[in-house]
């Protein structure tokens, strides 16, 4: 029987105050990566400091979309988003 494999849109905090969206089969091993200043020419600049939000998919296809759509918004609606889902900004 073949294993269904996860799909993940992530959402990381950077230093400044920015958002950076991304896709992974694996968060925690992609932050890895992304603090070690290999996961993204934007977090190389943007460091990130944490997750705050990630979302299981089965499809691929649908967790590209997902980043996609979220990387084609103003930072207002980012943040809507992220608080619809329940995340918080404050420390």
């Amino acid at each position: 029987m073949a294993e269904t494999k996860t799909y993940y849109f992530y959402v990381l905090l950077c230093a400044d105050q920015s958002l950076y969206g991304g896709f992974t089969t694996d968060v925690a091993k992609r932050f890895a990566t992304h603090l070690a200043g290999k996961g993204a020419k934007y977090t190389k600049v943007h460091r990130p400091i944490k997750v705050l939000f990630s979302q299981a998919f089965t499809s691929k296809h649908d967790a590209l979309h997902a980043e996609w759509a979220f990387k084609h918004q103003s930072r207002q609606k980012k943040l809507q988003f992220l608080k619809l889902q329940g995340v918080s900004l404050e420390k």
